[in-house]
């Protein structure tokens, strides 16, 4: 009789909030009043609606159907290619639309930033960028919020290029004046000695005739402190999680060639997709490469808190007022552009969550 060999240990208790048939999702944001929403980007799935809240189990396209069919005519109150939404805790939900389906160059007009009142379920305000924020190699990726700055707050987004530099966008809310910065910097670029691993397989584009060449993106993930004061990030491609105060990024007295200076380095965290901050400090980041969800404490201490071969690369988190952790499990490695044109995905794609008692970080006083 052969021994039964020892196995590697899985660990984590986590429950299906939501099986995903149709396209893949990358974003989720739970409301304060514990509403659900999700994003599904343009990336080449059938995609009949960019944005969604999950109603009675059922998804239903947010705020509107109208909203989420591209309108030529009024390309800024259409939604193009949804990669992100934040629910900001005070009644609005935030979309970050790349204008950019299938990682084309963004259309004019067609990436901005959409503010949504949960109210009356209608679009408030659009911000758009001039070309030389959002430049032809942008890829708006995902979006954080502090209402405690300014007149009317400020937003901070991730350029993930795969072409073209990273950048942290700072846009003030109030006059919607933008600007790129740590603009090509080295914590914003994916580390060129990264060669990701994902199912025991090198994670590479890989094209249909045979031809393949690195996968490289750029500043992605993001998370923001309780107090506002610190800007967590991390490109797509590396291992490593950096930090900025928000108060640099915004002083622009600082020339950008001059601000990675002011960048704090806290060691190799794993390679992240979506990252979040609670209440407590706590950051959570995906570790895409070990099907894993890790939490950096304030110390930065790190602990892995979900380790599960069906945590098959955590895409996006979120955190709802029942101090449950949210992640999209999307698959998204195993798409046909890294696999000579073969789709390895297997429906469905699920949204998951788990209890980690710990509230969402605030964005206001």
């Amino acid at each position: 009789m052969q021994p039964l060999l020892p196995m590697e240990k899985y660990f984590g208790q986590f429950e299906l909030v939501h099986a995903f048939y149709g396209a893949m999702p990358t974003g989720v944001s739970v409301s304060e009043t514990g509403r659900i929403f999700v994003c599904f980007p343009k990336w080449g799935d059938d995609v009949q609606f960019t944005v969604a809240e999950i109603v009675e189990g059922d998804l239903q396209p947010y705020p509107s159907l109208e909203t989420n069919l591209v309108n030529t005519g009024n390309i800024t109150m259409s939604f193009v290619s949804v990669q992100s939404i934040v629910a900001d805790g005070r009644g609005t939900l935030w979309v970050l639309d790349t204008g950019a389906p299938n990682f084309s160059e963004p259309i004019q007009g067609g990436a901005k930033l959409v503010a949504v009142d949960l109210s009356t379920n209608t679009i408030r305000r659009v911000y758009t960028f001039t070309e030389d924020v959002v430049l032809p190699t942008t890829y708006l990726n995902d979006v954080r919020l502090d209402f405690r700055v300014g007149r009317a707050g400020y937003a901070y987004i991730t350029d993930s290029s795969s072409r073209g530099p990273g950048a942290i966008i700072v846009v003030d809310l109030e006059n919607g004046n933008a600007f790129r910065r740590l603009n090509g910097a080295i914590s914003t670029s994916p580390d060129p000695y990264f060669l990701p691993k994902v199912e025991g397989e090198i994670l590479m584009n890989r094209n249909p005739d045979g031809s393949t060449f690195p996968f490289r993106l750029a500043s992605d993930s993001l998370a923001i402190s309780p107090d506002g004061k610190v800007l967590f990030y991390a490109p797509l491609t590396s291992r490593q999680l950096f930090s900025i105060s928000t108060e640099d990024l915004r002083d622009r007295r600082i020339q950008d060639m001059n601000l990675s200076q002011y960048v704090q380095y806290w060691g190799e965290k794993g390679a992240s997709d979506g990252m979040i901050t609670g209440a407590k400090g706590t950051v959570y980041a995906g570790d895409y490469e070990n099907n894993s969800i890790r939490k950096i404490l304030p110390n930065g201490a790190m602990e892995t808190i979900a380790h599960d071969p069906r945590i098959l690369w955590p895409d996006t988190f979120s955190i709802g007022p029942d101090q449950y952790l949210y992640v999209i499990v999307n698959q998204l490695h195993r798409q046909a552009r890294f696999h000579y044109g073969r789709d390895l995905r297997e429906k469905p794609y699920s949204l998951l969550r788990m209890r980690i008692d710990e509230f969402p970080a605030p964005t206001f006083s």
